[in-house]
């Protein structure tokens, strides 16, 4: 049966290293980290996450502030705060929460976040340095799966790795993330065909297509190491509802020799990681070497 990998252990951990780093941020340069969250609109799961997020920042030292906007708010409003946040010594890390109304350009307005301050990672400028292996800011999930990985892993060179879709948020910044760790690469998306076998030969699986439970544990290798990106929200039997990942988890358990859940696998350390993100920020931005422990 497969070990389970804990994301909330792991994000406990980096969030005590990312409380200490803040500390010392405060006591030796008088720097509190600033994160300023963007809010357009009244979605109930954006609400809720943005209110999380908030809550674990000021919980490790670093500073929130939230602008929460109408959904009616315009394209040329929106960009206007970017811009006064982008000059604010105060913020260190900017997040515009997504999806944003549909009136609104998203590409835009990612755009127009200063690249040093851009702690999701999805300005072009961190997109290309993500690309060619330089320092920028990696998006945060795949960061945070990078983690889990390592923590279970330790060494990924030589691995074959499989990532099931292609977003700009989590499947092509995983296939670099991957790649410059030495990982063999497979990017498989909804025109691959067989799929099943595809996956077979991946020692390490990264399931991110939004399919509520497409893989079987059958598609799997024996001791592939699973990653499970995805939270769909279906309907049970009883009529009730429950959250479930893009991996058929229980039949995955009997093959994998390790599995992410889901809720509690990547989605703890996504925040953490936005966190994370917002500390290196705040230390390139005054030139100031992170702690090493």
């Amino acid at each position: 049966m497969a070990k389970i990998i804990e994301g909330k252990r792991c994000a406990s951990n980096l969030k005590i290293k990312i409380t200490r780093q803040a500390n010392y941020l405060q006591e030796k340069h008088g720097i509190i980290p600033g994160l300023a969250v963007v809010l357009v609109g009244q979605d109930p799961a954006s609400q809720v996450y943005v209110r999380n997020k908030g809550k674990q920042a000021k919980e490790c030292g670093i500073t929130s502030i939230e602008h929460k906007l109408d959904t009616n708010t315009s394209d040329q409003e929106l960009l206007e705060l970017i811009a006064k946040l982008n000059q604010d010594p105060v913020v260190n890390g900017i997040l515009v929460q997504l999806p944003l109304p549909n009136h609104i350009d998203s590409a835009k307005v990612l755009k127009a976040i200063d690249s040093t301050k851009d702690v999701d990672g999805f300005h072009p400028v961190n997109v290309g340095l993500l690309s060619i292996g330089d320092k920028g800011m990696i998006p945060c999930t795949p960061l945070g799966s990078l983690m889990l990985l390592q923590e279970h892993l330790g060494d990924l060179s030589g691995k074959h790795a499989v990532i099931i879709g292609r977003s700009n948020i989590v499947g092509k910044p995983m296939f670099n993330l991957l790649l410059q760790h030495n990982c063999t690469v497979t990017v498989a998306h909804s025109r691959t065909c067989n799929l099943e076998y595809t996956i077979q030969s991946a020692d390490i699986v990264v399931a991110a297509v939004g399919v509520p439970q497409l893989i079987k544990g059958s598609w799997l290798k024996p001791g592939a190491v699973v990653i499970d990106v995805g939270i769909n929200r279906i309907k049970t039997a009883l009529g009730t509802t429950k959250l479930v990942g893009d991996v058929d988890f229980d039949s995955a358990i009997d093959i994998a020799s390790a599995i992410t859940p889901v809720p509690g696998g990547v989605g703890p350390m996504t925040i953490a990681c936005l966190l994370y993100n917002t500390l290196i920020a705040t230390c390139r931005q005054h030139q100031i070497e992170m702690l090493t422990t």
